[in-house]
């Protein structure tokens, strides 16, 4: 951006402009300021249909919506989620950087109203059906799922999709919904609706580790379900389960209870004498698929480093030495870029490091597609690694989606594995291949 671009702030628009030449250029800022001072009216759809600028307007055109998805600044989003509920609707916020006192007030709000507030930073949900902000194309069916995390969402209903299942509800909640702050107020109301809800047989809860207290009050609204659950909270430590639920370590290990068999495992394709390194670098789209590959190295008595570890991992850096995985969907790597599922060019630098390094033996990485996504993300690093030196690390990645995503995922896997890609059926999978390639 130009000096005055670089001067914008949270209430300013920019109006950036690639021209052929500056008349073409001066036309084009001209026609962008007309329609910006055009009145908001006319019919005959299109770009002159009456579009609502507020809630409240939306609300008057369509009185039967009963759901606002809100992504706004954070500095703006719990003001028109507040309007939102105020007016009856629930709400999926996808809007992150929203103090924690503003989504326990909206939270606390929705519950005495009895709606769904989902979120802030709520990636993920499929609601009758329909996709919300980062989700895929998978079919109905009678599994509903519970999840704090979008990209464990993915996983998990792409796994079961894959696999011959599918999707009565998935209910996201934001990333801090099972802080002791928080209470976990939207976890227990989704459990709630599922447990009633007769197109739901199984429930599957997904979560990073919650508080202690937090966590005793889900298990004990479980206990109370005559339904079937599992429980997914990556990387906690072993705990009481009441009779109708099973505790499952990973997001493939999830998606297989809730199925009720075993998924099949695929064989390394290559040997761990072709690596140059012995090392596995990580670099991840989705914060949940890095929590679960931490604690798949964890298991295989590897400790790797982070920048958002679990428990029994080591706070690291993309600089730090050893088996390192980096979740690159983090503010420290999003601030004033778009998050890598948007945008993977987010990752150009960080990959290029570790192509470049001589320890790292496996770069580990995801593809998730879907909604919202990048429309081909496979495509994107199939030519960066056209690019990489003749003696690179081997690359070993999972695709989260399911063939009727707008990526289409045969398509994505088979330019994976043109470019050389070494590609595993799960985020799961695809972690312990890995640290079995560098010999770990």
């Amino acid at each position: 951006l130009a000096g005055e671009g670089r001067g914008a702030g949270p209430g300013d628009l920019v109006l950036a402009i690639r021209a052929v030449n500056q008349a073409a250029a001066d036309t084009a800022l001209a026609s962008a300021l007309a329609a910006l001072s055009a009145p908001r009216g006319g019919s005959g759809g299109g770009a002159s249909q009456w579009r609502p600028r507020s809630i409240r307007g939306a609300v008057a055109a369509n009185p039967l919506a009963n759901l606002a998805l809100i992504s706004v600044p954070g500095d703006f989003a719990a003001a028109e989620a507040m309007k939102a509920l105020a007016r009856g609707l629930n709400v999926l916020m996808f809007s992150d950087n929203v103090p924690l006192a503003d989504e326990v007030a909206l939270k606390t709000e929705a519950r005495r109203r009895g709606l769904l507030m989902m979120g802030p930073d709520c990636g993920t949900a499929i609601i009758n059906g329909r996709p919300l902000a980062f989700a895929n194309a998978v079919p109905r069916g009678d599994i509903g799922i519970v999840g704090a995390s979008g990209t464990g969402i993915q996983e998990v209903s792409c796994l079961i999709a894959n696999n011959g299942g599918g999707i009565s509800q998935a209910i996201g909640t934001g990333g801090r919904d099972l802080k002791s702050e928080v209470g976990g107020i939207t976890t227990l109301m989704a459990i709630d609706l599922l447990d009633a809800d007769p197109g739901t047989r199984h429930v599957v809860v997904i979560s990073k580790p919650p508080a202690a207290d937090v966590a005793a009050k889900i298990i004990g609204r479980i206990a109370r379900s005559a339904k079937p659950f599992t429980v997914c909270f990556i990387g906690s430590e072993a705990m009481a389960l009441p009779p109708n639920a099973t505790l499952a370590a990973t997001l493939k290990a999830a998606a297989q209870s809730a199925m009720g068999k075993t998924f099949p495992v695929p064989a390394p394709a290559i040997a761990a004498d072709q690596l140059r390194g012995r090392t596995v670098r990580g670099l991840f789209a989705g914060g949940t698929l890095c929590a679960e590959a931490q604690f798949v190295l964890l298991e295989k008595g590897a400790t790797p480093r982070s920048n958002i570890p679990i428990p029994g991992a080591i706070a690291g850096s993309a600089d730090d030495t050893g088996h390192v995985l980096i979740d690159l969907g983090d503010d420290e790597y999003t601030q004033g870029r778009p998050h890598p599922m948007i945008e993977p060019a987010v990752r150009d630098a960080p990959f290029a490091a570790a192509l470049a390094d001589q320890s790292v033996g496996v770069i580990l990485t995801d593809i998730v597609l879907g909604f919202g996504g990048h429309k081909d993300p496979a495509g994107h690093l199939a030519a960066l690694l056209a690019s990489a030196p003749a003696q690179r690390p081997a690359i070993v990645a999972s695709v989260t989606g399911v063939e009727a995503d707008p990526q289409g995922r045969a398509g994505q896997i088979a330019k994976l594995e043109a470019a050389g890609v070494l590609v595993a059926p799960s985020n799961a999978d695809a972690t312990a291949l890995a640290l079995a390639l560098v010999g770990a």
